[in-house]
Formats: C-alpha cells, structure tokens, sequence
C-alpha cells in the first residue's frame, strides 16, 4: 500500500484505502477499483473498538465516494461534507 501511495499519490507512506478512477474497464457504469489495506484496516478496527466487517465497510464506502467525486482534501467543506455522507451511508447499514 505505500508503494501504491507513494507512486499515485507522490506520498511515501502507507494509508488505509485508495481509489483509483476507471479509465477503460469492463463497462459504461465501471467507477474504478478501490484498494484496502488489511492491516492498516485491521488496527483502525481495534482502535475504533469495531469489527473488521465494519472498518472495511467504512473504507469502502470512503473509497467508492472518492471514485464519485468527493475529495476530502480539496477544502474543509468538502471535507465536512464528505464525511457526512460517509457517515450517512455508514449509518444506514450499522445503524448509529
């Protein structure tokens, strides 16, 4: 994943999840591939006291957002905004 990180994205470190945007996959409605760090995933289970089912269900809703637009690194309000969505979407599989 860092290796992954630091060739997309110019940052040499690990990270929990990756999106990577469709450029000529199998179909019209192809959004792109999204990459979890099973590991990375795993301690932010622990530490957020949650299953893993749970931590890469988070992820990969935070991922499938980025491949929809969403970019919470563009200001503090598309940050706010991403997140609640994340949260909303989260949220209606898990519940509060």
């Amino acid at each position: 994943m860092k290796t992954l990180n630091r060739q997309w994205r110019g940052k040499d470190k690990t990270t929990d999840v990756l999106a990577f945007p469709a450029g000529g996959g199998p179909g019209p409605d192809t959004l792109g591939d999204v990459v979890i760090s099973v590991p990375v995933a795993r301690k932010q289970a622990a530490k957020a006291g949650w299953s893993m089912e749970k931590e890469a269900l988070f992820l990969l809703i935070h991922g499938l957002l980025h491949l929809m637009g969403y970019d919470h690194e563009k200001s503090a309000r598309a940050a706010h905004e991403m997140a609640d969505e994340q949260k909303r979407l989260f949220t209606a599989v898990y519940g509060a």
